[in-house]
């Protein structure tokens, strides 16, 4: 993929795009637009989508890629793209407070974290749309009574293949609490707000006492054993409300090499179980990024068995697969006229973001950083050149010279990105 069409940004959109680049992060919202190269892997993601994922198909892959490789960047791509053919999504971060050993947390950030065709991020936002589609059939008056189309609606999303009882009477509960008539005014309102809160934090993942769960005959929350089969049932509502599957974005799986045997040994078995339940699944796509060292290292998948059998192949193979597994961005690095296109974009965003020609800065100064990072065996570091074009801009927006010590630049540059990247790499999970 070339650099994607162009995108209008305002004045502050550009500062935030800036900005994030400038810390090291990718503001996922506008990836579009300052996406250039990795045509070849996208090609073939694009084609998984329409004619595996959205076909009924369910996958795991692993971007594979050293820290400042853009494997973030190629994962908020991947978002853009699926939300364009019709995916619900959810970009994951796995942290301390999201640890892969315990998928049940995930689980909770998955549902906080979608998104699709509602406002907002959520699952709220999802459920609210579903029930105000509803309105028209629930509130005619001519016909069956509530409580019949009540019912009949509560046959057809148990009906539903994968979905679990629990999901839907929470869904069938949501849908009698919005037009369901009141007996009371202010108290009976009060107490509709508050039926509607339990199940948003049911939906959520949240703590619920039974008591509070009953009238609606949900007997089960959120836990380690039923957080897959949940994950089932909304994959099951989203195929009922058209759309054409889920595509989970886990980022930074690399983190849990720094935990304790016992730690990594719970995350490497839950990586295990989905990649054995997208045999059953359906609709489903799991992207995890790595680091190499998740595939070289002692510490990596080879320390698990388990998993280990099932992922041993990946990265093998001298030529490059584009079907495998593993999506290797680490031996594809961009070219340096991929390279150059992407500086072009930063700079027109540069020049939105603080209102300034940055004519100074041209072709001829990007394509010395190229030369100069190729000369430093740093070329294919994508990170490193983005944080250098974005300084070179600074100090000539400020009136500096931009061209003058290039190499030193870079060596700053450089410090900055290995600062970052032991940050990221450092323990973050309980051990």
């Amino acid at each position: 993929m070339t650099a994607t069409a162009e995108v209008e940004l305002k004045a502050f959109e550009a500062r935030a795009v800036i900005e994030d680049l400038r810390k090291g992060s990718v503001p996922i919202d506008y990836v579009p637009v300052f996406t250039v190269g990795r045509q070849r892997w996208l090609a073939f993601v694009e084609e998984d989508l329409d004619r595996y994922i959205a076909e009924g198909g369910a996958k795991v892959r692993f971007i594979n890629g050293d820290y400042g490789d853009g494997k973030t960047h190629f994962m908020s791509v991947v978002r853009h793209l699926a939300l364009q053919k019709g995916f619900a999504v959810s970009f994951v971060v796995l942290t301390r407070e999201v640890p892969i050993h315990k998928f049940e947390v995930v689980y909770q950030v998955i549902v906080r974290q979608l998104t699709g065709r509602f406002e907002g991020t959520g699952i709220r936002g999802l459920v609210d749309t579903w029930a105000d589609s509803l309105a028209p059939d629930l509130t005619a008056k001519d016909g069956p009574s509530f409580q019949e189309r009540l019912t009949a609606l509560g046959e057809e999303l148990r009906a539903l293949p994968g979905m679990d009882f629990n999901f839907a009477n929470a869904l069938l509960g949501l849908a009698g609490n919005r037009f369901g008539v009141l007996e009371g005014a202010e108290a009976a309102e009060e107490q509709r707000q508050q039926d509607r809160e339990v199940l948003y934090q049911w939906f959520e993942g949240s703590r619920v006492s039974k008591r509070e769960l009953k009238p609606f005959q949900i007997f089960e929350t959120l836990s380690k054993t039923n957080s897959k089969r949940l994950l089932g049932s909304l994959i099951a509502f989203l195929r009922y409300r058209g759309y054409s599957g889920l595509i989970l974005l886990m980022d930074e799986l690399e983190t849990v090499i720094a935990q304790s045997a016992s730690i990594r040994n719970a995350a490497y078995e839950n990586v295990r179980l989905l990649i054995d339940n997208t045999e059953h699944a359906q609709y489903l796509h799991v992207f995890f990024s790595i680091i190499p060292d998740v595939i070289l290292s002692e510490k990596g998948f080879k320390s698990y068995d388990a998993l280990w059998s099932r992922v041993r192949s990946i990265g093998e193979g001298k030529r490059l697969n584009y079907r495998s597994v593993l999506i290797d961005l680490h031996r594809t690095p961009l070219e340096t006229e991929e390279l150059i296109a992407l500086g072009q974009t930063l700079r027109r965003i540069h020049e939105t973001a603080y209102r300034w020609d940055a004519a100074g800065v041209t072709d001829d100064l990007l394509e010395q950083i190229c030369t100069a990072q190729e000369r430093m065996g740093l070329l294919s570091e994508v990170r490193l050149f983005v944080k250098q074009v974005i300084r070179v801009l600074d100090l000539a927006e400020q009136g500096e010279a931009p061209g003058e010590d290039i190499t030193e630049q870079i060596l700053t540059s450089q410090r900055e990105v290995a600062q970052e990247k032991v940050e990221q790499l450092q323990p973050k999970w309980d051990t």
